[in-house]
């Protein structure tokens, strides 16, 4: 799930915006929720919300507070969320570099699709690098995992069973709810077959052939 928040006082392009973001997660079959502000005051209420936002959309030539102050406010908040800066003008580089833009797209209309595809392929396939892998605290010590590297999950009396791939034997175990283990990694490819059984596709799919 991708979660995507798009700040523009321009009624057009906030509409505009969240048609080219849909339009391509939709491509991608990817989940997304996109939420939407008029404002850099608006968006700054949210604190509790900023951090859980994966990408931000900001205009620059907003009133009251512009772009580049509500993505500096952003930053004392968290480091983590890609900032995308959208305006008129590209003058602002400097400002850029400095609360990490990841890019700046144009306001043109015979332009910004094309460069709104281009930005989140990008930081698509980058939080879909961060998604991939997750550490866990496992009976057997704290282990970073990538998810494409599990083949299934069982649950057994209360204890979870990692069955990993490239070595049949090799297992991690910890003590979890199957639920919770379901949520993360239900985005990764993975599917209950079974009350007690978490399966990667990738790897059913490989069986099959």
């Amino acid at each position: 799930m991708f979660y995507i928040a798009i700040c523009d006082d321009e009624k057009y392009f906030r509409i505009r915006e969240r048609e080219l973001i849909a339009k391509y997660m939709d491509r991608k079959s990817y989940k997304f929720t996109i939420d939407i502000y008029d404002s850099g005051i608006e968006l700054l209420k949210e604190k509790s919300k900023i951090p859980q936002y994966d990408i931000i959309f900001l205009d620059i030539n907003m009133k009251e507070i512009d772009g580049i102050k509500t993505a500096r406010e952003i930053r004392k908040i968290t480091r983590e969320v890609y900032i995308v800066f959208v305006t008129a003008f590209i003058t602002y580089a400097p400002e850029g570099y400095e609360v990490d833009a990841v890019r700046y797209l144009l306001k043109d209309d015979e332009r910004i699709e094309k460069a709104m595809a281009e930005c989140l392929e990008t930081v698509t396939h980058k939080l879909n690098d961060i998604e991939h892998k997750h550490t866990f605290e496992f009976r057997e010590g704290k282990v970073t995992v990538f998810f494409e590297d599990i083949l299934y999950v069982e649950s057994n009396l209360h204890k979870l069973i990692f069955h990993m791939a490239g070595n049949l034997d090799r297992k991690y175990t910890m003590y979890e709810k199957l639920d919770s283990i379901e949520e993360l990694l239900h985005d990764a490819g993975f599917c209950r077959i079974h009350k007690s059984c978490l399966v990667n596709l990738r790897y059913v799919e490989h069986v099959e052939r």
